[in-house]
């Protein structure tokens, strides 16, 4: 009997370990993927700070809905016949027969409800939505959002959101003047959204995952697949990722590790993107965006401001005293023209500091700086991609 005890224990203890191994699947530690790959931990960008996962992203909603429960700022029935259509039929299905009846109240608004439900979503969970009017309100602050639901793209819906307007914007008038700041017409309700339908899909369904560059370029694209695949081989024993183009990277999970896990230990790594040479500049503002590889082959130019200035100056002719003469104006005009001294100077170099300091010396306004950099991208001195906006 006490033989077949221990037994019944060892088998006991067997199911156990089973089990504990068992749970053990798809936890693999990751460590410090850094460190295992050879990459210092202080260089670079993380590759989950420049990448996103195909794939993985948020999905849009949106609802019409009533905003009750404003001090008179709500919408004209008369103009906005789409409210008072709203508010019957939500006082219809609440039990409450108003069809026929001249509708007039002004602390209703019709407005449309929007947000983003994330990626992976589950049932139950709050997310923030956005509230603006359609008609003409003049106000939402102090409304409460009645049940909106909420559907995406396919009709089907996903939230319900109901709850009070946070609106930071005012108007406040008078007869004779009226004061507005912000935007009184749009609000926020944080949370004010319940998940009532999960997206299909999970990070599992994924056969591969897909890394795509926020700033797309080949060669970031290639250190990346280099600095993942320097992590699996070290990690699991072999090279796991490729570069596709200059937008993706595709990498394949091994086994005995989830995607999630999977995705937490690559996205540590580091990479050093690499920037495209662009000089960006706004005529409206006078903002200059340098590149740091932005060169510019040695060029002598010179910049000088030519200023005219017309000054018109009407004189009164008075005829003589006594006499049959008639009082004129005559017009009388002054033309200056001023241009300043322009000296002749000779910028160029390999690296950003060197391009700054050479037009510092100059001493240029921004809006000269904008009509230079122009002028040497036409010679064919700059060697990038001028972006005027």
């Amino acid at each position: 009997m006490k033989r077949f005890a221990a037994v019944l224990c060892a088998v006991a203890l067997v199911a156990a370990d089973t089990v504990w191994a068992a749970d053990l699947v798809g936890n693999v530690p990751i460590g410090d993927p850094n460190q295992i790959a050879g990459i210092d931990p202080s260089s670079g960008a993380r590759i989950k700070d420049i990448t996103t996962v195909q794939g993985v992203r948020e999905n849009q909603l949106i609802g019409y809905g009533l905003v009750i429960g404003l001090q008179g700022t709500g919408d004209s029935m008369r103009n906005s016949p789409f409210t008072g259509q709203a508010l019957e039929s939500m006082l219809d299905r609440l039990g409450i027969n108003v069809s026929g009846a001249a509708l007039r109240a002004r602390n209703v608004a019709g407005v449309t409800v929007t947000a983003n439900l994330p990626a992976f979503a589950g049932r139950g969970g709050e997310i923030d939505v956005n509230v603006a009017s359609i008609g003409d309100a003049t106000s939402l602050k102090g409304g409460t959002l009645l049940m909106t639901p909420l559907s995406a793209g396919d009709g089907e819906v996903y939230a319900v959101a109901q709850g009070p307007v946070a609106v930071s914007g005012l108007s406040v008038g008078g007869q004779a003047e009226t004061v507005t700041q912000g935007v009184p017409t749009v609000g926020r309700i944080p949370n004010g959204a319940i998940v009532e339908r999960e997206v299909p899909g999970s990070m599992e369904d994924l056969g591969e995952l897909v890394l795509v560059l926020n700033n797309p370029d080949f060669k970031t694209a290639a250190m990346m697949a280099d600095a993942v695949n320097a992590y699996t081989s070290r990690q699991f024993g072999r090279s796991l990722a490729v570069e596709r183009d200059l937008r993706s990277v595709a990498v394949r999970r091994p086994a005995g590790i989830t995607s999630a896990r999977f995705m937490a230990a690559i996205g540590q790594l580091r990479v050093a993107p690499d920037t495209p040479a662009r000089v960006v500049v706004d005529q409206r503002t006078g903002t200059v965006v340098i590149g740091s590889n932005v060169q510019i082959s040695q060029v002598a130019l010179t910049h000088g401001n030519l200023t005219v200035r017309v000054t018109e100056m009407p004189q009164v002719s008075q005829p003589e005293p006594f006499s049959d003469g008639q009082t004129v104006v005559t017009p009388l005009t002054q033309v200056d023209a001023t241009e300043e001294d322009g000296h002749l100077a000779i910028i160029g170099g390999t690296d950003l500091k060197t391009l700054v300091h050479g037009l510092n010396q100059i001493g240029l306004k921004p809006s000269d700086i904008i009509a230079i950099l122009q002028a040497i991208k036409t010679s064919g001195a700059l060697q990038g991609e001028l972006v005027v906006q």
